[in-house]
């Protein structure tokens, strides 16, 4: 007997998902990813010159901020930021740029589930496209 959810979709039904690219002006890349009633935006910075004291000077650096959508940074960001640049230093080719820092900065607009799969996309997004 399959039991409807408490926003009426079947266990075997997604949310809707939405992306949009571009929207913010200032950003190198931005992409708005929604599913259901869960919204993140994300925005590229860069390549800017430069790396930290860690890091190696021979590759490109990959910084990211993932800002909650009301308080402080805390334990489960800090874990999102660490697989999203474990996630991108994987893809991306860092010789490309040597001893550069692009920076990647994820804002949760709402949190209804699904927040660090919305983040993950909208970051890909962003470098990619």
């Amino acid at each position: 007997m399959e039991v409807d959810r408490i926003d009426g979709r079947s266990p075997s039904q997604l949310r809707r998902l939405a992306c949009t690219r571009n929207v913010l002006n200032r950003a190198h890349g931005s992409s708005s990813w929604t599913q259901g009633e869960t919204k993140v935006l994300a925005a590229v910075y860069g390549p800017k010159a430069g790396t930290k004291k860690n890091e190696n000077p021979e590759k490109a650096s990959i910084e990211v901020i993932w800002k909650p959508k009301t308080g402080q940074i805390g334990k489960l960001e800090r874990e999102y930021e660490m697989i999203l640049k474990r996630t991108l230093q994987s893809i991306c080719i860092l010789t490309i740029n040597p001893n550069t820092t692009t920076s990647v900065i994820v804002q949760v607009v709402n949190d209804d589930g699904a927040v660090s799969l919305m983040g993950l996309l909208g970051a890909n997004a962003c470098v990619f496209l």
